[in-house]
């Protein structure tokens, strides 16, 4: 049997969290009929609302695929908490939260798959090849979450990118930061400066009633008014 790199822990009001630490899949989960079928049976085991905190340097992609499928096809509610690091296959996984919330000092990270090959000329394109198709498959899952373009992704994964909690959020991997404060609403630039007309309007409509003090133009008034609505 295989070393769990996953924890279950039932909570009081049904719900479950389940902890995923280390690499993804240390010894072998590809070609194990065990491991993913245990995963999938705990998985399975409820049907309550799951929280997962991720704290994972990535590992085994084709684990982190199944894993992606299985989450993505649960019944329940699926909250994703990033607490260290979720990088490389360990980032797939987290995209299956319903909602991805990051640790203020926590980190993701994307980059393109990697394998080792031997072999002969054609065997490397073989594995190139390989390559190229888990690549895409790996954007798929970024694609459903962020919303970016494909291309966007891949060169994202080109360069092997680290995101902080608020680079997660804005490039939409995460949809919050864990522990943050709601930020208190300022008004728009918008609505000030509608504001600000509808006192100019109101004034400029009472000029005309009004007497004007003695030497002032009315007009020269109220073009000093329209001013203020540029």
């Amino acid at each position: 049997m295989n070393k769990k790199f996953w924890n279950w822990v039932k909570n009081e009001d049904s719900s479950r969290t389940l902890y995923l630490e280390g690499a993804i899949a240390e010894e072998t989960w590809f070609g194990d009929e065990v491991t993913p079928k245990q995963f999938k049976a705990e998985l399975m085991s409820g049907n309550g609302d799951i929280t997962i905190w991720i704290n994972s340097p990535g590992g085994d992609v084709f684990c982190a695929s199944q894993i992606y499928n299985m989450l993505m096809d649960y019944k329940g509610n699926v909250t994703v908490k990033i607490d260290g690091i979720a990088a490389s296959a360990a980032s797939v996984i987290a995209m299956a939260g319903s909602e991805v919330l990051i640790s203020p000092t926590g980190l993701l990270m994307i980059h393109n798959p990697m394998t080792i090959a031997f072999g002969d000329t054609v065997e490397m394109e073989k594995a190139i090849a390989m390559l190229e198709e888990v690549k895409e498959s790996i954007i798929n899952a970024y694609e459903l979450k962020t919303g970016l373009s494909r291309t966007k992704l891949s060169n994202l994964m080109d360069a092997e990118s680290w995101f902080n909690a608020k680079k997660a959020v804005e490039l939409g991997f995460a949809d919050g930061i864990l522990f943050a404060k709601e930020e208190v609403q300022q008004p728009s630039g918008e609505g000030i400066i509608f504001s600000r007309m509808a006192v100019t309007n109101s004034l400029m409509s009472k000029l005309p009633q009004k007497e004007t003090p003695k030497g002032t133009d009315v007009n020269e008034l109220l073009k000093r008014l329209d001013l203020l609505k540029l």
